[in-house]
C-alpha cells in the first residue's frame, strides 16, 4: 500500500467510520462498506494505484435490509460514478462515496416523525436556529449543488470543504440545515466551519461566518473570500479531530480545502492570493 492510498483509506474510515474500508486479506482487494446504504462491494486496487484505477468486483453482501436487485443497481451506479470521476494520478474514493450517495436514496436513514425540521448554528452573533415545516423542507430532500475539495489527512485529522452557489442568508443557513440534517457523519464532525458573501442591493454586500468550536477560523475563511472577490457563494469546511494537536497549522489546512473547493466549483478563473508569476 503507497501512502497516498494508506491515507485515502484513513481518510475514508475517518469520515464514514471505523471498518468503513477494510482489507479483505487478499492481495490488493478490499470491502467497501457504504455509507447510507446497506450493501458492501468488494474493489480491487492494482499496485500502482491512484496511477491506474480501482476495479470494482462486484457485491461482498445486499446487507439484511437490502432489497432483491439493489445491490447490483448500486455496483452499476458506482461504475459509472467511478468511471466519469477518475483522474490518472489522482485519489478518487471519496468524490465517487458523496456523488453515489446524492444520486442514490439513503436506505439505512429511518424518516422523521417530527412535524418540524430544526438546526441551531453557533455563529458570530450567537445561535440562529432555522425551524421550517416539514412540507417546506421536502422541496430541499435533493442535496444543495456541493463542490467538493480534495480530501486532506494530517496527523490523522482529517478535513474537507464543499461550497455552493447562494443567493441569500436565508438560503445559506437553509444548506446548512440541509447538511446538518442528511449527513450523519458531517454532523458528527468535531467542527463544521461556515462562511458565506452574498451581494445585495446597492453593492451591499451581506456576509457571515461560524467558526463552531475553532476559534477564530470561520473569520479566516471569511477573509479568504474577502481576498478572493467571492460573492453569492457559500463553504463549509468539516474536521474530524485525529487525536493530535496540529497547532496552526490547522487554519492552513482549512483555507487551502476551502480555496480548493472555489477553484473546483470554478467560482475563481485565478486565485488573487496566489504569487503572480514574473515574465522570464
Amino acid at each position: 500500500m503507497n501512502e497516498e492510498f494508506q491515507n485515502e483509506v484513513e481518510a475514508i474510515n475517518s469520515i464514514y467510520g471505523d471498518q468503513s474500508l477494510v482489507n479483505s486479506n487478499e492481495d490488493g482487494i478490499y470491502i467497501l462498506h457504504l455509507p447510507q446504504h446497506a450493501a458492501s462491494l468488494r474493489l480491487q486496487f492494482p499496485k500502482d494505484y491512484p496511477a491506474a484505477p480501482p476495479v470494482i468486483l462486484g457485491t461482498q453482501s445486499s446487507g439484511e435490509s437490502g432489497r432483491k436487485g439493489e445491490a447490483s443497481h448500486i455496483v452499476e451506479i458506482f461504475r459509472d460514478v467511478l468511471a466519469a470521476i477518475y483522474r490518472p494520478g489522482e485519489v478518487c474514493l471519496f468524490d465517487v462515496i458523496e456523488e453515489v450517495n446524492t444520486i442514490l436514496p439513503s436506505t439505512t436513514e429511518e424518516d422523521d416523525a417530527d412535524d418540524d425540521v430544526s438546526a441551531t448554528i453557533q455563529g458570530y452573533g450567537g445561535a440562529i436556529e432555522v425551524s421550517l415545516p416539514k412540507d417546506q423542507e421536502l422541496n430541499y430532500v435533493e442535496s444543495p449543488p456541493w463542490t467538493l475539495s480534495e480530501v486532506v489527512t494530517e496527523l490523522k485529522s482529517v478535513f474537507v470543504a464543499r461550497c455552493a452557489p447562494v443567493t441569500s442568508p436565508d438560503q445559506a443557513k437553509l444548506y446548512v440545515q440541509h447538511l446538518l440534517e442528511s449527513d450523519k457523519k458531517v454532523r458528527s464532525a468535531t467542527h463544521n466551519i461556515t462562511a458565506w458573501r452574498i451581494r445585495g442591493e446597492n453593492g451591499i454586500t451581506y456576509q457571515d461566518c461560524d467558526d463552531d468550536g475553532e476559534a477564530a477560523a470561520g473569520g479566516r475563511v471569511l477573509h479568504l473570500m474577502q481576498l478572493m472577490e467571492l460573492r453569492d457563494i457559500m463553504v463549509v469546511v468539516t474536521r474530524w479531530y485525529g487525536g493530535h494537536q496540529l497547532g496552526p497549522k490547522r487554519f492552513s489546512i482549512i483555507n487551502a480545502v476551502a480555496r480548493d473547493a472555489f477553484v473546483r466549483g470554478d467560482f475563481v478563473k485565478e486565485d488573487p492570493t496566489a504569487k503572480k508569476k514574473g515574465k522570464r
